[in-house]
């Protein structure tokens, strides 16, 4: 017995598949639970006093000049020098006092590949549900019966 499968059938598998795909790069980044760019302002600062990467939870004391005032700050992160400058990403509610800054390049947003892998594996998740599709309309195959001699 011979199946007939018609292009409708499978091309409604295909458009829904694409459809899906889509609709969720068209989305965005959120989509795919990427995290958001981090609020506030990137500025330069000046380590004071730094932390050894092998301390739990390290922090290292640094100098930001906001608006023309010198602020401390503490940032999260390790291995640097005294004296070395990076670029820290202040949030923008700093009120007085200290402030808990972030390295700027380690919060830029969207540059990373979870997106792009993310939409390869829902093409193929979508591509293995066409697959069941299609299984499922052909239906059982039957095995034929041993011919006697």
């Amino acid at each position: 017995m011979e199946i007939v499968l018609r292009w409708n059938t499978l091309a409604v598998a295909v458009l829904v598949g694409i459809a899906i795909v889509t609709a969720v790069w068209w989305a965005g980044p959120g989509m795919l639970g990427t995290a958001a760019a981090a609020q506030g302002t990137v500025a330069q600062a000046t380590v004071t006093k730094g932390a050894e990467c092998t301390a739990p939870n390290p922090q290292e004391t640094v100098e930001i000049t906001l608006d023309g005032r010198t602020r401390t700050g503490t940032l999260d992160a390790c291995g640097h020098d005294q004296n070395d400058r990076v670029d820290v990403t202040v949030p923008a509610s700093a009120g007085d006092g200290d402030i808990q800054v972030h390295l700027a390049d380690v919060v830029t947003g969207h540059d990373d590949l979870r997106r792009p892998v993310g939409l390869a594996l829902l093409a193929l998740s979508c591509l293995g549900g066409g697959t069941y599709a299609f299984l499922v309309h052909r239906g059982p195959r039957r095995a034929e019966a041993p011919t006697a001699a």
